[in-house]
This record gives C-alpha cells, structure tokens and sequence, in this order.
C-alpha cells in the first residue's frame, strides 16, 4: 500500500547547497535562516507570537507533538492568564505558515485515525524546528531585554579567579572532566561579560541621544551610573593583575595538555576530535587574551580595553551632566539655540535679511567704544558735537579686542611682620603654661583656707566656668564637672555656703563646695 508523502514547500536555496549527510539544523540553508523570522513582520504577528508562546509552554510540560486543537486548548490558559493575549480565530491557517516558514515541523498523527480514510485526511501534529525553536527564543529574548541586562558585573571576578585556580589545580593532577568544566564556565562568563559591556555601553550611546528631548531620565540616573562605573572600574583594576597571573599559572601547567583534556571531556557528538581541539584551543586563546596573559607591549588587552571604555564612558557622563545642568540654568540648551538660529539664517528672504540678523544676534559690526563715557561728563555739554568735544581715554584692550578691561595693577603684596608674629606667639606660649602651672597649683594645694593668686584664679573662673556650663540647669543638686589644663573642678551640692578668698576679692558659692582634682 502507497502511502501519501508529506507536502514540501521549501527546496534548497541554489546558492547554498546543502549536503546530502546534513541534518537538523545544519540542513537549515541561509535562506531558510532568513524566513524564520517572517511571523514577526507578519500582519498576524502578535497571534503567531502567542501561538509560538503556546508551543513553548507545551513543550515545557513535555508535550513536543500537539494537535491543532492541544495548541487551541493552550492558547485559551495563555488567555485567561494573560489579558494582552489576543482573541485568535482559526488556528489552522497560523499553523500552516509557521511550517512553511519551517519555525514549525509537521507530521501524520496515525493514532487519530480509525482507517485509512481517516489517515488520508492527514491528522497533523506539529512541534519545533530546532532554528525555530532558536528563532522563536531570540525574539522573546529583544521584547523581555530591560535595562537591568546592559550592567557591568564587578562581582564576577572573585569567581572567574577561583575558577582559574581550580582550573590550574585539574590540570595538574589530570583531571580531564574537571578542566572541561571550569574552561566551559571561564568561557561562557567572559562571553556574557563581553556582551554585557558592549549593551552597557550601547546604552549610554542611547541616553545621550535622548537627552535632548529627555533629559529628567539622565537626571534620574546618573548618580547611580558614576557609582556604578567607578565601582566596577575599581573592581577591574584591583584584580587584572591577579587574574593575569592565574591565568600564567594554568599556562604553566601545560596549555597543550590542557586542551587535549578538555577535547576528550567534551560530549558533542557532531564535532571530530581535531574540530574539538581546535574550538577548545580558539576558546583557551581568547581567555589569555582577555587577561593579558602573554600580550606584548604594544597590545592591550580585553581587561585594559574594558577599563579604558569605562574611564571614557565616565568622562562622557560628566560631560553630558555639564551640559544638562548648563541647558537648565538657562533654561534651553545652547545645541537647541544654536539649531533655531540655523533655522532663522535658512528661512531670510536675501542676504540683506540675512546680514541684518547677523548683525542684531552678534553685533559685531559696530564699535563698542561708543558707550565709554568721559571721567567728568558734566564738563562737555550734552548738544557738544563729537568733533569739537574732548577725546575719551580708552583702554587698549577695549580697542584691540573689544573687551571691557577688568581691575588693573597688581595685586597689592601682603606685607608678614615675622617678628611681630614670633613675639605673640611667645606670649601665648607663656600665658598657657602660666595656666597649667596654676591650675596645677590648684590641684596640689586647695582652694580653702589661702588666697589665690592671679593666675590661679584666672586657672579658677575658666575651670568654673565649664563646671557651672556642664551643670543641669534645672537642678542644683546634681554633681558637675569641669576640665582643662590637666585637671578636674568638681561642683558638690552642700549645705549652706563656701568661699573662696582670691586677690580679686572673696567668691562666695551658694550651696556648693568645690574640689579640685589631678
């Protein structure tokens, strides 16, 4: 018994055959690449998106095969979930581009079918193409990018050099799956960190762009921008050096050894071992180039490269910060002064308009000396023409440059009197050492029951004084202290009152004692 083919609607394209011992997708021409991302051009695009997104749930719940009405069925949950999720209509005809595209690959379900009527009326199931699959994949991975994608990674560089050292270590005791996995880890990092850096860097490129017409989003963001370039900057310096050393260390172990334990740990099917070595000895060379590792002394390497792009970037971010905070002081940046003036110059009917507009924005026709006045204006009279009146004295620079001239002469020298200043600070030198001895005194003898001399008793009102301010104001009978010159006056509450006899006269405290202490 005949059975019907399979309809083909795609043939290889004539420029690039496909050989006969290809399949998957290696089978894909280039083409046939390029028709992969039609539905996304579509008129129905955003139906054929969630029909993908569909297959894609499916296929997360292990179902690969799914009928017409299984992907109908998974449609109305993505609905009731999703309320962006539009009403489609009739799925078969989005099936049947998504394969002619070949995002999707169909095939005969022979168990729906009761006979062989039935089997000719071609039950289709349909699931992924591995390039649809791809395809499908890389669109959602443009509409869920945000912001939080284009950010440089500080924190990855303790790993990638603990992953160098274990590296160096597997290498040296042979452990081949061990070295297969670290160099896959080194490499799939120093990938992401690469595309991370070019998309931060892109976004910045963006933001200045839009800064013209939103420049309160720049505003929102630069602090933590310069914060986290600086950072990361910080980061790469401190550990380059370290890592170019790891990386000198794994060398020394033996690159070739290296490479040929990696290639023999590697599980791809498709890729001869020579292929294998290669791509692993590609991969090896681009991480010690990363580092510098061997680079020469004209040669930066990927490490420097990157560091040098982030000073950059931080240069233009001030710069671009200059020129918002300055288009805002003024209220309209000088590009948009400068863009209006361009359009009025285009927009003059003659030249005579033209001139004339030059003219009255720069004024640089007419001479500015007009304006000085005489030193004593009321010695001319105002009707006095200017051929009969005095000269005005002009400044040479306001003829030659047109500049008004600012303060003339130099500044006047400041005159240092040393011996003045040696003198008063042997006094001050004299007068506190004269203190600390007093209060010294103080500390050594007592207040009670002797007269105070001077400076004993100018020791005495400066150590009152922080006392009685240190004091609770409300209350008196709280302890109070007070220090300075090395010793401590210490306010008791008592009974009754103290005095204490100085050459000024007697200091009479009221319900207080006073103690002086070392």
């Amino acid at each position: 018994m005949d059975l019907p083919k399979p309809l083909t609607d795609e043939t290889p394209a004539v420029d690039s055959p496909v050989e006969t011992s290809s399949f998957g997708i290696d089978a894909f021409t280039l083409d046939d690449r390029m028709r992969l991302f039609h539905f996304a051009a579509a008129e129905k695009r955003n139906e054929y998106l969630w029909l993908l997104r569909a297959f894609d749930r499916g296929r997360a719940n292990y179902q690969v095969l799914l009928h017409a009405s299984s992907a109908r069925d998974l449609l109305d949950q993505l609905r009731e979930e999703h309320p962006d999720c539009p009403a489609v209509g009739e799925v078969q005809p989005l099936l049947d581009s998504l394969n002619e595209w070949r995002l999707l690959d169909r095939s005969y379900d022979g168990t729906r079918a009761a006979n062989l009527a039935e089997y000719r009326n071609r039950h289709y199931v349909y699931q992924f193409t591995q390039a649809g699959y791809r395809a499908y994949r890389a669109v959602e991975d443009v509409l869920g990018s945000t912001l939080e994608d284009a950010q440089l990674s500080r924190l990855i560089f303790p790993d990638i050099l603990a992953d160098l050292q274990a590296l160096a270590e597997a290498n040296r005791t042979g452990d081949g799956d061990e070295v297969y996995r670290k160099l896959s880890r080194l490499d799939q990092v120093l990938s992401d960190m690469a595309q991370r850096a070019a998309r931060f860097y892109l976004m910045l490129g963006d933001l200045a762009r839009t800064n013209d017409t939103r420049p309160e989003v720049f505003l929102t963001h630069k602090d933590a921008l310069l914060t986290h370039m600086r950072e990361f900057t910080a980061e790469l310096a401190r550990f380059t050096p370290r890592l170019a050393g790891a990386v000198q260390a794994v060398a020394d172990t033996g690159a070739d050894a290296l490479i040929a334990h990696a290639a023999a740990a590697d599980d791809r099917l498709f890729r001869a071992p020579g292929d294998r070595e290669e791509d692993w000895r590609q991969r090896w060379s681009g991480l010690t180039h990363w580092f510098g590792a061997g680079a020469g002394r004209d040669s930066q390497s990927e490490a420097e490269r990157l560091q040098t792009a982030t000073v950059t970037a931080i240069a233009n971010v001030l710069a671009l910060l200059r020129r918002v905070t300055e288009a805002r002081r003024g209220g309209v940046s000088r590009e948009s002064q400068l863009r209006h003036l361009a359009q009025w110059f285009v927009s003059c009917p003659d030249e005579d308009a033209a001139h004339g507009l030059f003219q009255a924005v720069f004024d640089l026709g007419g001479p500015r000396h007009i304006a000085v006045t005489h030193e004593d204006p009321e010695l001319i009279p105002p009707r006095l023409s200017w051929w009969d009146a005095e000269p005005v004295q002009l400044a040479r620079g306001l003829v030659e440059s047109g500049r008004e001239p600012r303060m003339t002469g130099a500044t006047a020298r400041i005159e240092r009197n040393d011996a003045q200043r040696q003198r008063l600070r042997a006094e001050q030198l004299k007068l506190t050492r004269e203190r600390r001895d007093a209060a010294a005194s103080l500390a050594a003898d007592g207040l009670y029951g002797r007269v105070l001399d001077e400076p004993e008793t100018q020791a005495l009102l400066g150590l009152l004084d922080l006392a009685l301010g240190a004091r609770v104001p409300t209350s008196r009978k709280v302890t109070a202290s007070g220090s300075a010159h090395g010793v401590r006056l210490t306010l008791r509450p008592s009974e009754g009152s103290t005095t204490v006899r100085t050459v000024y006269g007697r200091l009479h405290l009221s319900g207080v004692t006073l103690e002086v202490s070392g």
